[in-house]
C-alpha cells in the first residue's frame, strides 16, 4: 500500500508536466512548490514502511528474548523475575496460549492461585484441547471448594484422555468434597458446632483455599468458646476474597474482645481502607481507637510514677468498654498494682482482692495483693499469696524472689518486728519513728514500774523498743531488715562476739532494782 503511494505520486508528477506549456509564467513557483511536498511525503512513506518492517521482526525477537529468561528464572527459582518477563511476552503476543500457561505456572508457584486461574481460562480458549490447562484449573478449583466447574474440567480431560490418573483421582476427591460440604451444612443447621468442625476439619484438607469453609468453621469456633482458632481461620480469607470488609471487622472485633487493640485497630483500618465510608467498620474503629489511647495513656503515667492519674485514667477504660471482662479485669489489676506502688496498703487489700475474684489465676494480682499484705504486716497472707501465685507460674523468679522474702519476714515477725514494736507503718519516714520511739520510751521506762516482774517486763520492752529505733533510723540496717533479714540478730553475726550494743546505758543488775537510763535521741 505504501509503495502504491509512492508511484501514485510519481504519476501525478508526470500529470503536471503535461501541462508545462499552459500558463508557463503564472504557474511555475506553484507547480515546483507541489512538487517538491510530494516528493517528500513518497520519501517518508518508504521510511515507515521500512521501519515497521523492523519494528515487527524486533518483536518476534524479544518475545523469544522473554520466554527463554522466564523459564531460566523460574527454573533458578527467582519468580518475581520470570514473572516480569512473562508479563512481557503475553503483552507482545496476546494469542499464544503456551505463554498464558507458562505464567499461569509462575503464579501458582507464587502461591498467586486466583492470578493463575484467568491465565488458565485465557489458555484454554485459545486451544479447547489443551488438557493440561484444563486439570491445572481443574485442581485450582477443588481446592477452591468449587466443585461444580472441577468437575466439568477433569470429565473434559478424561474425555480427551481416559487415561488420566490424576483427573480421576481428582474427580472422586470432588465427589468427595460435595458430600463433606452437604454434611457440614446440615451440622451447622443443627448447632452442632463441634460436629461440624470435625467434618470442615477434612473439608478444608481437599479445599484449603475455600473461603465459605473457613469462615464457617470460624464462626464454630466463636460458638464453642475458641476465639485464637476462628482468628486462624479467618485471617486468610482476607486474601481469598476481594473486598472482605466482613472478615477485616470481624477479626478486629475478636482482636478486641482478647484485648489485643493495636491488632483490631490494624484490622479494622483495612476495611476502611476498602471502603471509607463503611460505617460498621468507622464506628467499630471509633471505639477501639478511643480505648487503646486510654490505655496507652494509663501505662504511661504508671511509668511516670503517677499513680493516681493512672488510676483515673482506667476508671474511665471501665467506663469506655463496660461489656468486654478483659478490660474491666486489666483495670481493676492495675488499680491494684497502683494503690500497691503508692503504699495505700488497705485500699490496696481490698482492691486486689476484688481483682483476684474476677481472675483468680492472675499471678500479678496475686503477687500485688501478697505486698499489699506485707506492707500492712501481715505476712502469713503474703506467704499464701505467693505460694499460690507460685503453682501457677512456677518458672517466674519475681515470685519466687517475692515467697523467699515474705517467708524471712514472716520468720522475723515471730521473733521480732520492729514496726509492730514501733506500732509505725512499713512506709513510716524517719521523723515518724523517732516520735513514736520517744512515746514508748518514756511508756515503758522502768523507773515507772514499782515491782519487780513489772520492772522486768518493761525492761524487755525498753530493749525491744530502743532496737526497733536503732534499726528503723539506719538507713543500711532497715534495708536489711525490710529484705528479711535482721540486722541485731546474733546468728547473722556469727563471730562477732555474741553481744549486743544498745543505743543507752543502763545497769538492770543494779542494786535494789534501780535502773538507770541515759537516752540517746538522734
Amino acid at each position: 500500500m505504501l509503495y502504491g503511494v509512492y508511484l501514485n505520486t510519481f504519476a501525478l508528477s508526470a500529470f503536471e508536466q503535461s501541462y508545462t506549456g499552459m500558463f508557463l509564467t503564472m504557474e511555475s513557483k506553484r507547480r515546483k512548490g507541489l512538487s517538491g511536498v510530494l516528493s517528500s511525503l513518497s520519501l517518508l512513506c518508504v521510511v515507515l514502511d521500512l521501519q515497521l518492517d523492523g519494528v515487527l521482526g524486533a518483536t518476534h525477537v524479544e518475545i523469544e528474548h522473554h520466554l527463554e529468561m522466564g523459564r531460566k528464572l523460574l527454573a533458578a527459582g527467582q519468580l518475581a523475575e520470570a514473572l516480569s518477563h512473562y508479563h512481557s511476552a503475553v503483552e507482545g503476543d496476546s494469542k499464544n496460549y503456551l505463554t498464558y500457561y507458562k505464567r499461569a505456572a509462575v503464579f501458582l508457584a507464587m502461591g498467586k492461585s486466583k492470578s493463575a486461574l484467568p491465565d488458565l481460562t485465557r489458555a484454554i480458549q485459545l486451544k479447547p484441547d489443551f488438557l493440561a490447562a484444563r486439570l491445572q484449573r481443574g485442581n485450582i478449583l477443588l481446592k477452591q471448594g468449587n466443585t461444580e466447574e472441577a468437575r466439568e474440567d477433569f470429565r473434559a480431560v478424561l474425555e480427551g484422555a481416559p487415561d488420566q490418573a490424576e483427573a480421576r483421582d481428582q474427580l472422586l476427591r470432588t465427589e468427595e468434597l460435595e458430600a463433606l460440604q452437604e454434611e457440614a451444612h446440615i451440622a451447622h443447621l443443627h448447632g452442632d458446632y463441634q460436629a461440624t468442625v470435625s467434618v470442615l476439619d477434612r473439608v478444608l484438607e481437599l479445599s484449603p483455599w475455600d473461603p465459605e469453609s473457613r469462615e464457617l468453621r470460624a464462626e464454630c469456633y466463636i460458638q464453642l468458646g475458641e476465639p485464637r482458632k476462628a482468628i486462624q481461620d479467618l485471617t486468610p480469607t482476607t486474601r481469598l476474597r476481594n473486598d472482605n470488609r466482613a472478615a477485616f471487622l470481624k477479626l478486629s472485633m475478636l482482636h478486641y474482645s482478647l484485648g489485643e487493640y493495636q491488632e483490631a485497630l490494624n484490622h479494622v483500618r483495612e476495611c476502611l481502607r476498602l471502603d471509607q465510608d463503611d460505617k460498621n467498620c468507622f464506628s467499630h474503629y471509633k471505639q477501639v481507637k478511643k480505648l487503646g489511647k486510654q490505655m496507652d495513656s494509663a501505662e504511661e503515667l504508671i511509668s511516670e510514677q503517677r499513680y493516681q492519674e493512672a488510676m483515673e485514667k482506667y476508671e474511665s477504660v471501665m467506663k469506655t468498654e463496660p461489656n468486654i471482662p478483659f478490660y474491666t479485669n486489666k483495670a481493676k489489676e492495675r488499680i491494684c498494682f497502683c494503690l500497691v506502688k503508692d503504699q495505700r496498703a488497705l485500699e490496696a487489700v481490698d482492691a486486689c482482692s476484688e481483682a483476684h475474684q474476677r481472675d483468680p489465676r492472675n499471678v500479678n494480682i496475686l503477687r500485688d495483693r501478697a505486698e499489699a499484705y506485707i506492707l500492712n504486716q501481715d505476712y502469713e497472707k503474703a506467704v499464701e499469696d505467693y505460694q499460690e501465685a507460685r503453682e501457677f507460674d512456677e518458672e517466674n523468679q519475681e515470685i519466687r524472689e517475692g515467697l523467699d522474702r515474705a517467708q524471712k519476714l514472716l520468720k522475723l515477725s515471730r521473733k521480732r518486728d520492729y514496726y509492730k514494736i514501733l506500732g509505725v507503718n512499713r512506709n513510716a519516714n524517719k521523723q515518724e519513728i523517732i516520735k513514736a520511739y520517744r512515746k514508748l520510751a518514756q511508756q515503758w521506762h522502768p523507773d515507772n514500774f514499782q515491782s519487780e516482774s513489772e520492772k522486768k517486763e518493761a525492761e524487755k520492752r525498753f530493749i525491744d523498743i530502743a532496737s526497733a529505733k536503732e534499726v528503723l533510723t539506719d538507713q543500711e540496717m532497715r534495708q536489711k531488715f525490710d529484705a528479711g533479714e535482721d540486722p541485731l540478730d546474733p546468728e547473722n553475726h556469727q563471730g562477732s562476739g555474741g553481744g549486743q550494743s544498745w543505743p543507752f546505758e543502763f545497769n538492770p543488775f543494779g542494786s535494789g532494782g534501780n535502773f538507770h537510763f541515759k537516752f540517746h535521741y538522734n
